[in-house]
């Protein structure tokens, strides 16, 4: 299970299990998690790696979140919506 920068992943434990985010940044232990809504560029959650797993192979433009622009937010819900109905689809 190697999660990266830009992922999409499904948290499998927790309050937020079953929601889907895009991994902003990872070190050893945890990794960064936003979803545009409640959790923004400006305030990730912190989320052990053995409680989320990859949710899809496309990933997040990884310039985006380096720029920390408030406009991703929105790009960053946009994309999630169009990854989930992507994958009730298939």
């Amino acid at each position: 299970m190697n999660i990266e920068k830009g992922n999409v992943v499904r948290a499998i434990a927790g309050k937020e299990k079953g929601d889907v985010f895009v991994v902003l940044d990872v070190d050893e232990k945890f990794c960064f998690l936003v979803d545009g809504k409640r959790l923004k560029l400006s305030k990730p959650k912190k989320k052990s790696l053995k409680h989320v797993q990859k949710a899809s192979k496309i990933e997040f433009e990884t310039e985006k979140l380096k720029s920390g622009q408030e406009k991703v937010n929105a790009e960053i819900r946009k994309f999630l919506k169009e990854v989930c109905v992507c994958q009730n689809k298939m």
